[in-house]
């Protein structure tokens, strides 16, 4: 049985499709049509819900997500609410009426989606205070506004979501958090066809009786499967509902992720140790996706266009696999083993993954060049890691590079011909830059030609040369610093 609170009701739901999604579960089984389907893949924003869940302090954390590429599984044990239910034409929520008073809105159609994350975004606010126009700009990406344009809809979110939350929703938080504890509290949930495990036991039971069935944790990928190459997926087995697959834990010497964290939940954690990670997380799809799509699910599907892929190789991360009975760790150049072909035995599933903590003389930088800045898939993603000594030579380097390969890869040729060797001196740049101009076989696609992808590379290496280079002079390469 899957559960939830949809709005205030009660759901429960004994027998639904393992591919029922979010959307069409509001739309066609509720005939709830304020959520619209717009792309159908997660990039308009027209279908962009609200989920709350209980935290430790027994309040809620409230995040947008996009229900079209979203299946049940994700919301049990939750608060689903949809924009029918934050207020009426006579008494409107805040972030409603700062819409008609600032006139954001004319059709309609995308406005559903722009509210919710502007009520996420409300209730994200701790203190009275001015944002930030970037913190608004993240709160709203992954909307795209069809008719008024963006500055009328930015200054209702100014207006409304700089104040402490005070709504039908903050006055309910402690019997919303009961009632979703109540949910909890009970098995672990699911149905005939989406199984919900919750003990790495149950999730091997649950394997070895359906073989055939996907594994899914965030779904922002295999969703597009069932909405956009129309296949069903008969049976669904969730890894969101494992505490463990969930944990993020710092040891004295590694970073430990769980592989059913979402992209979101790992930021902070990053970019304490990795600043310069803000970049490529912020430009990783847009909020709504990243507070689904998880860490192990985009090492998972082993695209070769993936964003961290290149970063957990120039971090030298670890994968660690289980099976239920067993772990072993793989280490993440050797994950990958051709086109979206990875380690992974067919009864095993990603447990975590490991990042050793930086040194002191470690810099990283990662660089994605993609035709949007936001929003959008890389043609090239380069990932690099160097360590110098106290005379400017190379003691480590080690890379990460997608878009350029069937799979996201390493250059080994290049630490080869750089350790030992002084960071600062020109001629050691031009030699590198010409390994790597002869490093890969890039194709040609939509997005880049194997001769850009090629220039590309060198050119980024050239870059990270530069901004790491302190013998030289300073070269501003950038124009926005996400640090």
């Amino acid at each position: 049985m899957i559960e939830f609170l949809l709005n205030n009701e009660h759901v429960s739901i004994e027998h639904a499709r393992a591919d029922l999604t979010v959307l069409n579960y509001l739309r066609e089984h509720r005939k709830m049509h304020g959520t619209k389907e717009g792309c159908a893949s997660g990039d308009c924003g027209a279908c962009t819900v609200v989920v709350a869940e209980p935290k430790p302090d027994n309040t809620l954390t409230y995040y947008s997500l996009n229900s079209c590429v979203t299946f049940l599984s994700a919301i049990h044990g939750k608060q689903l609410i949809t924009v029918e239910h934050l207020g009426t034409t006579k008494n409107m929520h805040p972030v409603q009426q700062a819409m008609v008073d600032k006139h954001g809105s004319q059709c309609g159609f995308c406005t559903p989606g722009f509210i919710m994350s502007m009520f996420a975004l409300y209730h994200q606010t701790e203190t009275n205070r001015t944002l930030e126009r970037h913190e608004i700009n993240t709160a709203l990406s992954g909307n795209l506004c069809r008719c008024t344009g963006y500055k009328p809809i930015i200054n209702a979110a100014m207006e409304a979501c700089g104040q402490i939350p005070n709504d039908q929703f903050t006055a309910q938080t402690s019997a919303t958090v009961k009632r979703l504890q109540a949910i909890r509290a009970k098995s672990s949930g699911g149905t005939e066809k989406l199984l919900l495990p919750n003990t790495r036991q149950a999730l091997q039971q649950a394997i070895q009786a359906n073989p055939q069935a996907k594994l899914v944790a965030g779904s922002t990928d295999l969703a597009l499967e069932h909405t956009q190459q129309l296949k069903p997926l008969d049976t669904l087995i969730s890894l969101s509902h494992l505490p463990s697959l969930s944990r993020i834990e710092v040891t004295d010497d590694k970073l430990i992720i769980g592989s059913a964290c979402s992209l979101s939940r790992v930021q902070g954690s990053l970019i304490e140790y990795f600043p310069s990670l803000n970049e490529i997380i912020e430009r990783f799809a847009s909020l709504p996706i990243r507070n689904q799509a998880t860490l192990g699910g985009n090492i998972a599907n082993a695209s070769p266009i993936g964003d961290m892929p290149p970063v957990l190789l120039a971090l030298n991360a670890t994968v660690v696999v289980d099976n239920g009975k067993a772990y072993r760790a793989i280490a993440i150049d050797e994950f990958f083993t051709g086109y979206r072909q990875t380690k992974l035995a067919p009864d095993e599933w990603i447990d975590s993954i490991q990042i050793p903590l930086p040194t002191l003389s470690q810099m990283v930088k990662v660089y994605k060049v993609s035709k949007r800045f936001e929003d959008d898939i890389s043609a090239v993603c380069a990932a690099f890691s160097i360590c110098l000594d106290s005379k400017g030579c190379v003691l480590e380097l080690s890379t990460g590079f997608g878009g350029v390969a069937a799979t996201p890869v390493q250059c080994s040729h290049l630490k080869e011909a750089l350790v030992g060797k002084l960071w600062a001196n020109k001629q050691v740049l031009d030699e590198t830059k010409s390994i790597l101009e002869n490093a890969f076989t890039p194709i040609d696609d939509v997005r880049a030609s194997a001769q850009y992808r090629t220039t590309v590379v060198a050119n980024l290496w050239h870059r990270f040369w530069l901004e790491t280079n302190h013998a030289t002079q300073a070269i501003e390469t950038r124009v926005i610093n996400h640090a």
